[in-house]
């Protein structure tokens, strides 16, 4: 899969107690970009509640690096790592915009999904999700 990359600016209520980005915030971040990378593959939402289909996370490795602060603009980055016949695991990792380009991530993730079929059972991953993922 190409990288994508998903902007984001850190919203106050977003903090936990200690004026960070609460840890458990970062997966409605990573989960937002998964979403905005198969859409601009060309495989929206619309696409999987039309068939009847889902993606479901079944693992999720996350290793906090930095912390992030309001008002920060973060740039995520989605890619495929690895894919089987029904599963896919995308490496995400979040930056912080203003530590520039080559500046090490705040987050990293991997994040194996799981299609599902409408009969609620695992299904082989549709072609066009093949396509929107590079795989």
């Amino acid at each position: 899969m190409p990288e994508h990359t998903t902007d984001l600016t850190v919203r106050s209520y977003e903090l936990d107690p200690f004026d960070h980005v609460n840890h458990a915030v970062y997966l409605n971040y990573l989960e937002q970009a998964r979403w905005e990378s198969l859409a601009a593959g060309g495989f929206p939402a619309s696409v999987l509640k039309a068939q009847d289909w889902a993606i479901h996370v079944v693992r999720l490795e996350v290793e906090y690096r930095k912390p992030c602060f309001q008002d920060q603009r973060l740039r995520i980055r989605t890619r495929t790592d690895h894919f089987r016949k029904t599963t896919v695991t995308l490496a995400q990792s979040i930056f912080r915009i203003d530590d520039g380009p080559d500046a090490d991530p705040a987050v990293r993730a991997l994040v194996t999904t799981v299609f599902m079929g409408a009969d609620g059972r695992p299904m082989r991953i549709p072609e066009q999700a093949r396509r929107a993922l590079g795989i």
